[in-house]
């Protein structure tokens, strides 16, 4: 049976992770995972709820050394989590804070060690292992698994750093403004840098000053993961920032120009992963330079009658796209955009991704979205539109958009809000855009 070690950091003293600026050696942690491991539940599924990132990475590692696999839903919301409960009635959660899960036993993360605790070897994790149940909602609104191995998982962050050119055992530090408990940071912001030799870094900073003062903080070499909607509002302040070897970019699109404002005020470049759920992260781009997707190491992508899929190198599965790609001559691939994203009105057809985009471009907008009502029962409805522009009309918006935008899909009407309420990720649901439209109609 093949093994891959939990950590690539092979000196007891070599930096494994930061907090606050201060260093915590890989010796510590593999301590603090040995002693989390012997005092965890006797339950095979963990709900690890930690915001650190170092103790969630200590919560992690220690799962998989009593082979307890962790469950990463989109969401915690009662009815979510009861839903999880009922499939998997060995659950518990671990965390670091405070939380209130009906019926379900927590853990509180134990801030202090044995102080007896000896030295401990790096643990070999047999490749085969399942390490995680990623989730995503299905048609039904159930949740659906998708399972993660602990092989699968490691051999992905070695693709990520091949794909972005990150050098094994640079003592990179990672600072990112995405949650562990999402696949996009559980597998840029914990394993690269378990499996690189980098730095993991535990805070995730979210207003700009604070970012920035994490980032002060960190030795150099050093970068930042993070996702269009924290990167908006952090190149949104005037301040000086700090200099990095590159920003990372993920969970939704990315505009041209804000890539490149972002490579101009950082001095480095911008990358973006693409993934998803099923598969994992599969592809990287610098956007300011191609349009185009290259393929992770070993990742190779199918087109037939059956659809758009992905396999090969960390994927352990066929993995079938709900995106629309086109296959280029190089190996490459175009994204046009998902396929529920598809948006056909009067027989003229449009993307919500190619919609939000050039709303987002209008100077002045700060943030926007547009909605497209259900027309399932026949009637024909014009898309609808919130924003968040201060200082801009109504008026303002329709001119700029007949621009770029086919009249059909001009928005009436156009709802100017104070925010938008995006996730952790910046993603903004379908549900949350039908509760603002209650709002706006009251």
């Amino acid at each position: 049976m093949s093994a891959i070690p939990l950590i690539s950091h092979t000196h007891p003293d070599s930096v494994f992770a930061c907090r606050a600026g201060q260093p915590i050696p890989s010796s510590q942690f593999l301590r603090d995972v040995a002693y989390l491991a012997r005092h965890l539940p006797n339950k095979g599924k963990v709900l690890n709820l930690c915001t650190d990132r170092y103790r969630f990475a200590v919560g992690f590692a220690a799962a998989l050394l009593r082979q307890q696999i962790n469950l990463l839903p989109p969401n915690y919301t009662p009815s979510f989590v009861a839903q999880l409960l009922k499939t998997y009635p060995d659950m518990y959660c671990l965390a670091d804070g405070e939380v209130n899960l009906n019926g379900i036993e927590v853990m509180n993360y134990p801030f202090t060690t044995s102080t007896a605790e000896t030295e401990q070897s790096i643990p070999l994790i047999p490749t085969s292992q399942l390490a995680a149940l990623v989730f995503t909602s299905g048609s039904t609104g159930q949740p659906v698994p998708h399972p993660k191995t602990w092989g699968s998982l490691c051999k992905g962050a070695l693709a990520e750093a091949s794909s972005l050119g990150i050098q094994q055992n640079s003592g990179l530090a990672i600072l990112g403004t995405v949650p562990s408990q999402h696949m996009y940071g559980l597998e840029s912001c914990v394993l690269l840098p378990m499996q690189n030799g980098l730095t993991l870094v535990a805070e995730k900073p979210f207003y700009p000053a604070d970012i920035c003062g994490q980032l002060s903080l960190l030795p150099q070499p050093r970068c930042l993961v993070t996702t269009p909607v924290h990167l908006r509002t952090l190149l949104a302040d005037e301040m000086d920032l700090p200099g990095l070897e590159f920003v990372l970019c993920a969970t939704a699109h990315l505009a041209p120009r804000l890539a490149t404002k972002a490579e101009t005020r950082f001095a480095a470049p911008l990358y973006e992963i693409y993934g998803f759920t099923e598969a994992g992260q599969v592809a990287s781009r610098r956007t300011t330079h191609s349009a185009h997707w290259s393929l992770m190491p070993g990742v190779e992508l199918l087109q037939d009658e059956r659809g758009s899929r992905m396999r090969g190198g960390h994927i352990e599965i066929e993995a079938p796209m709900s995106d629309l790609v086109e296959r280029n001559p190089d190996g490459t691939f175009t994204l046009h955009g998902r396929t529920a994203d598809l948006v056909n009105i009067a027989g003229k057809r449009t993307s919500l991704a190619s919609l939000n985009h050039h709303l987002n471009e209008i100077p002045g907008v700060i943030d926007g979205a547009f909605l497209i009502p259900d027309d399932s029962d026949g009637e024909l409805r014009r898309p609808m539109a919130f924003v968040v522009a201060p200082g801009l009309r109504t008026e303002d918006i329709l001119n700029a958009l007949r621009k770029t935008v086919d009249a059909t899909f001009l928005p009436r009407p156009i709802y100017f809000v104070e925010t938008l309420a995006r996730n952790s990720t910046g993603k903004l649901t379908r549900d949350a855009l039908m509760q603002l439209v209650t709002q706006c109609a009251q």
